[in-house]
């Protein structure tokens, strides 16, 4: 299926690793040129490889999300190698995991600052020239826990929900731009974050690291963990042409485990 957005031009934060770089290489192989965003120069030159790879323009710079000036950088500098932005997966690490008992004004405030306001801000980026051009995709990655709250992630439940909120009134104020605005909730996909948060749940719980991934597993109804490219596809999907009538919405990609209706 030709998703139609051959020759668009994507921004993918924090691309070089995880979902970030399932959604760029998922992007690439439609046809899109890709700027990707990350930390470390390793990572992000061996991402850039892949999506050369691809037949595509692949730019990157070395970001840190949860500064606007390494933001503003970040746009201008792919404005200029690739050309206006027509696509934007916001993309961010999540914050402290820890119960509320266990979490300071500091927590709150950094959680804010690398998990809502850079969304914020990199679509705030983008937006005025989607808008002018009457064409845009925005997806942001945020977390099944915007639907299903869970006591550890006590800071992302509360901000993913607020993302939630944030992709539906914006979708509002855009359709009739032509651009769609939609959040993707990931479930249990195998990625750095779900690493680090099955080391902190398992020692908590008192069992191991395999251990904690089995009971996940089961709990599941597909009966495993996702992969980052079967989130990559559905967020490619989003920002295709055949998808211009899907905005506003919170997709989950979980597996069936969130078991609410809505």
């Amino acid at each position: 299926m030709d998703l139609g957005i051959r020759g668009k031009v994507a921004m993918v934060a924090a691309g070089s690793k995880g979902l970030g770089r399932a959604a760029a290489l998922a992007l690439a192989a439609e046809g899109c040129a890709v700027s990707i965003c990350g930390r470390g120069a390793e990572a992000l030159a061996s991402t850039k490889a892949e999506l050369e790879a691809l037949g595509v323009s692949a730019f990157t710079a070395s970001v840190d999300v949860s500064k606007a000036e390494d933001l503003a950088r970040w746009h201008a500098a792919t404005v200029a190698a690739l050309g206006p932005v027509d696509i934007l997966i916001t993309n961010t690490g999540g914050p402290k995991a820890a119960t509320f008992d266990h979490l300071s004004d500091g927590d709150w405030t950094s959680g804010v600052d690398s998990t809502l306001l850079n969304v914020v801000r990199m679509t705030r980026s983008v937006l005025p020239a989607m808008k002018a051009r009457k064409w845009g995709r925005i997806v942001h990655i945020t977390s099944l826990v915007a639907k299903q709250p869970y006591p550890l992630l006590t800071i992302s439940s509360t901000l993913r929900a607020g993302l939630s909120g944030l992709t539906r009134t914006l979708a509002m104020e855009t359709a009739r731009d032509g651009v769609t605005v939609n959040a993707l909730l990931p479930g249990h996909v195998m990625t750095d974050r779900q690493l680090h948060l099955a080391e902190v749940k398992s020692k908590s719980e008192g069992i191991t690291v395999t251990e904690h991934f089995a009971r996940q597993a089961a709990a599941i109804p597909a009966g495993r963990i996702g992969k980052p490219e079967e989130v990559g596809a559905v967020i490619a999907f989003l920002c295709s042409a055949p998808a211009s009538y899907v905005t506003g919405q919170s997709l989950l990609v979980d597996g069936g485990l969130v078991q609410g209706t809505f």
